[in-house]
């Protein structure tokens, strides 16, 4: 609040004000300043690969067999209320994690939690975790996020754990949460 104090100070507009509307306007900013905090700091807890992804950067005009009118119905949170999911497929190299990630862009500027994770990187962490004692701290941490974007499932085939473990977060999460693959 010092901040928008000093800024208001700062400006002849803000002297001409009335003391009432000036500390209006003190709290204006003061407000937006906080929810841009809580934004970059959702933005950053997110880890989301492509950081520059967001709805607005969307290229529509290449043939990817994307709807328009689909894609832009999910820039807002409404799919995450109804705790949908979202299946995004194609073949390699036409940007469905781009895509995922801003789609997680716009859940976090929704002020909803995301959580962006590539699959085998996934397992591995979960194999750690379970070795050291905190699988149930991640666990809970990937099942309670408003969003989880699993990227890169890969040709590879799952192990039974692996299957196990993703099985659970499914599980876990399905009508309660939103995931994206």
């Amino acid at each position: 609040m010092a901040e928008a104090f000093a800024e208001l100070l700062a400006q002849d507009s803000g002297r001409s004000l009335d003391p009432v509307a000036w500390i209006g306007l003190m709290l204006d900013r003061e407000q937006a300043r906080r929810g841009t905090r809580r934004f970059q700091s959702r933005l950053r807890a997110a880890n989301l690969r492509h950081g520059d992804a967001c709805m607005e950067n969307v290229d529509y005009r290449t043939s990817r067999g994307l709807d328009r009118a689909l894609f832009q119905s999910l820039g807002g949170p409404e799919w995450i209320d109804r705790r949908r999911s979202v299946l995004i497929t194609g073949p390699c190299g036409v940007g469905k994690s781009w895509l995922a990630c801003a789609l997680g862009h716009a859940a976090s500027r929704a002020d909803r939690t995301v959580l962006y994770h590539r699959l085998p990187r996934l397992f591995s962490e979960l194999e750690l975790a379970r070795g050291d004692g905190r699988f149930d701290r991640l666990f809970r941490k990937i099942v309670r996020v408003d969003v989880l974007i699993l990227d890169d499932w890969g040709p590879d085939r799952l192990t039974a754990p692996q299957r196990r473990d993703l099985m659970e977060i499914v599980e876990e999460r399905y009508g309660r949460r939103s995931t994206i693959v």
